[in-house]
C-alpha cells in the first residue's frame, strides 16, 4: 500500500507539472482553441493539456508491473493501446485525420484493451447468467470505440471530463475495497491522481483544455477499468456502466437525434444536454458540479449496492438510464444548435 501511495503522489505531481509545461508551450506556439459559433467557451484557450495525463499514467504502468501490483502483459497491452490513442488524438489536434483512418486506429486500440482484460465475462441479466463468448468480445470492442469517441464529444465544457474520470476511477478502486477488504486496486487510483493533477488547470474557468489526445485516452482507460473490475466480479461491469451513465446517455441520445435529422456524425455542434444546460446556467461550473454531485450521491451508492449483490445490475442501469433519457430529451439534446 505504501508503494501505491508513493506512486499516487508521483503521478499527481507529475501531471500537475506536465500540464503547466504544456500550457506554457501552447501559449508560446499559439496552440489555442479559438472560440467560434459552435464553441462553449468565449476566450482563446491553450489546448492539448491531456497529454500530461497520458504521460503520467503510462509512466506509472511499468512501475506497477515491477512492483508486482499489475500484470506485466496487461501493462504492456494497455500502455500500447493508450499510446496509440494518444498519438492519434495528438496528431488530430494539430492536423485533421480522416474519420476512417481515425476509426481504424481506435478499433486497433480497443482490441488491445479487450485482449488485455480477457474480454467480456459472463453477465447476469435479471437473474439469468449469459455468456456471449466471442460475439460478446466483438460487441465489447465496438463499445470501447464508442466510449473513446463519446468521451471526446462530452469534453466540451471546463472540468466535466476530468470530474467524470475521477469519479469513475475512484469508485472502481474504493468500492470493491470497502466490500471485500482486499487491496485497493492500484490502476484506477493512479488514474484518478493523474487526472486530478490536470484538473487543477482545467477546473472552471479552464486555463488549458484537454484536447483529443487526453479525452480519447480517458475514454479508453475508463473502458479498461470497467473490464478489469468485471474480471474480478462481473457485477462490477454493471457498476461501471452505471458510473458512466451521464456521459453514455447524453452522447448516445444526442447522436441518435442528430443522425435522425440528417446531421453528419463528426459535424461540430454544441447540442449535447450538458452544453445546453451550461448555456442556461450561463456558466460551466454548475453543470460540472452537478455531475459530480449526481455521481457521488446517486451513482456511487447504486454501484455499491450492485457490487454487493443487493441490487440487480441490469435493473439498476434501467432505473438510472431511463430518467436520464427523459432529462436530456427535456433539454432538447441534439436539436438546440
Amino acid at each position: 500500500m505504501v508503494n501505491v501511495l508513493m506512486l499516487l503522489a508521483l503521478v499527481f505531481f507529475s501531471s500537475l507539472l506536465f500540464t503547466a509545461l504544456l500550457r506554457r508551450y501552447a501559449l508560446a506556439r499559439n496552440v489555442l482553441d479559438i472560440p467560434n459559433a459552435r464553441s462553449s467557451h468565449q476566450q482563446p484557450t491553450p489546448r492539448g493539456g491531456g497529454v500530461a495525463i497520458v504521460l503520467s499514467l503510462l509512466t506509472a504502468l511499468p512501475v506497477l508491473a515491477v512492483f508486482e501490483l499489475f500484470s506485466p502483459m496487461q501493462a504492456m497491452l494497455l500502455a500500447s493501446a493508450g499510446l496509440l490513442i494518444a498519438v492519434v488524438g495528438f496528431i488530430d489536434d494539430h492536423q485533421h485525420i480522416p474519420a476512417g483512418w481515425r476509426l481504424l486506429w481506435h478499433f486497433s486500440a480497443a482490441s488491445l484493451v479487450v485482449w488485455a482484460c480477457d474480454g467480456l465475462p459472463a453477465l447476469t441479466f435479471f437473474g439469468h447468467s449469459v455468456d456471449l463468448g466471442l460475439f460478446g468480445d466483438v460487441l465489447t470492442v465496438v463499445a470501447v470505440v464508442w466510449l473513446i469517441n463519446l468521451t471526446n464529444f462530452m469534453d466540451g465544457i471546463d472540468g466535466i471530463a476530468s470530474v467524470q474520470a475521477i469519479s469513475l476511477a475512484l469508485a472502481l478502486s474504493l468500492l470493491p475495497w470497502l466490500l471485500t477488504d482486499s487491496a485497493v486496486a492500484p490502476l484506477p487510483l493512479l488514474m484518478a491522481g493523474a487526472v486530478a493533477g490536470f484538473l487543477y488547470w482545467n477546473y472552471p474557468p479552464a486555463r488549458i483544455f484537454m484536447g483529443d489526445a487526453g479525452s480519447g485516452f480517458l475514454g479508453l482507460m475508463m473502458a479498461a477499468l470497467i473490464l478489469l473490475a468485471a474480471q474480478q466480479d462481473p457485477r462490477w461491469f454493471w457498476s461501471g456502466v452505471l458510473l458512466y451513465a451521464c456521459f453514455i446517455v447524453d452522447a448516445t441520445y444526442t447522436l441518435v437525434i442528430r443522425l435522425s435529422r440528417g446531421k453528419k456524425l463528426y459535424e461540430a455542434h454544441r447540442s449535447h444536454a450538458y452544453q445546453i444546460a451550461s448555456r442556461r446556467f450561463g456558466s460551466h461550473k454548475p453543470v460540472t458540479l452537478y455531475l459530480l454531485g449526481f455521481n457521488l450521491l446517486i451513482l456511487w451508492p447504486l454501484a455499491y449496492a450492485v457490487g454487493a449483490g443487493a441490487l440487480d445490475g441490469a435493473l439498476a442501469v434501467l432505473m438510472v438510464y431511463l430518467p436520464l433519457v427523459v432529462l436530456v430529451r427535456y433539454l432538447r439534446a441534439g436539436q438546440d444548435d
